[in-house]
């Protein structure tokens, strides 16, 4: 039974036997009640739309931000994607958005600037294995983590910087020889040799200033022999190119780098032939008479002193022995193809040496 007939029943059963008059105004009571029940039932039904609006609203804002959050279904997994140098965060994000990484270039903006303080972003190639949210994304691009497999590469000692490009060429597709070795002019020399690990998207400066602050990093360390030895860092890394190629043995390089100071000393020219690999890529045993009379600053013959620069990048042992040399009554020597080092004091025993061991 509904309240309003419970209330008509009341009203027949007691107030009609007392007052069967008050019975007249039955109807408009009745009309008056069901009016006030009706706004109490229209504002009930108000207030559960306007809650039912709201959890709706928020449901679907809920949902809108995690639809927007998830990765697009066409994320490009296992390709490199490139954020060029210089660009701004709104192109790097619409960008993103164009090539399918995100959703929303808006999202992203925002997404940075929990990660970034500047929300700046790293350029290079980003590789993704699979797919990303939005907040992942941001993450990786502000701090560079760029996704890829870093690539060993051993650079050994007395390679040229010419050399480095070769073997740079073979482990990184997008290196360019060109730029590198018109970064790296001056710099043979002073890239030290040495096992690196470089991402695959390395730049050309990146690896020069790796190179460069390892080199500075090795040669701190014998600072004070350099200082003792009252020669400059360039010729002590000039001598220590020469003495990479002349000699591989320890013991040999500080007696042939005593020898080479002291025909410096005494003005005799250095008489060198590893000099030619850096002139024309002859070694000793190619050698004419026509090729030691070329007219290169690098010719030890023809030119007395050091050359003009170093012909390779030496070793630390190479570059100790150059600082530290060892003071010997030698002044010639030679390699057989062995690798062993014959001395002599003058120039005739140096003759009987290369009769007996260059033939």
């Amino acid at each position: 039974m509904t309240s309003i007939k419970k209330v008509d029943f009341k009203i027949k059963q007691y107030l009609g036997k007392i007052y069967p008059s008050f019975l007249k105004g039955r109807e408009n009571f009745l009309f008056y009640l069901k009016k006030v029940i009706k706004r109490k039932e229209e504002r009930q039904n108000k207030k559960r739309n306007f809650f039912f609006l709201v959890f709706s609203s928020f449901v679907f804002v809920v949902l809108s931000f995690f639809s927007l959050t998830n990765s697009p279904k066409n994320f490009p997994t296992g390709r490199i994607i490139n954020i060029e140098e210089g660009s701004s965060l709104t192109g790097i994000s619409q960008s993103l958005m164009e090539k399918s990484v995100i959703k929303s270039a808006l999202l992203l903006k925002f997404s940075s600037s929990f990660f970034a303080k500047d929300t700046s972003v790293i350029a290079g190639d980003y590789f993704f294995d699979k797919p990303l949210s939005v907040f992942e994304v941001a993450k990786k691009i502000t701090r560079g983590d760029f996704g890829l497999t870093p690539v060993k590469v051993t650079i050994i000692e007395g390679t040229t910087i010419f050399e480095m490009t070769k073997i740079f060429e073979e482990k990184f597709p997008k290196f360019n020889s060109e730029r590198f070795i018109e970064l790296t002019e001056g710099q043979e020399g002073y890239l030290f040799p040495d096992t690196y690990s470089f991402l695959s998207n390395v730049r050309e400066d990146q690896i020069l200033k790796e190179m460069r602050d390892n080199f500075d990093k090795k040669i701190s360390s014998m600072q004070e022999e350099i200082d003792a030895s009252g020669k400059s860092l360039n010729e002590i890394v000039i001598m220590a190119s020469i003495i990479e190629k002349e000699a591989s043995r320890e013991e040999d390089r500080k007696i042939i780098s005593g020898i080479l100071w002291n025909r410096i000393g005494i003005g005799m020219p250095l008489q060198v032939d590893a000099t030619f690999l850096y002139i024309n890529g002859k070694n000793t045993y190619n050698l004419t008479l026509n090729d030691l009379k070329i007219d290169s600053p690098y010719n030890t013959y023809k030119y007395k002193g050091l050359p003009v620069g170093p012909i390779s990048n030496p070793s630390l042992s190479a570059l100790k022995a150059a600082a530290v040399p060892e003071k010997s009554e030698y002044l010639f020597y030679l390699s057989d193809q062995k690798g062993n080092t014959h001395y002599a004091f003058d120039f005739d025993e140096h003759k009987k040496n290369k009769q007996l061991y260059m033939n």
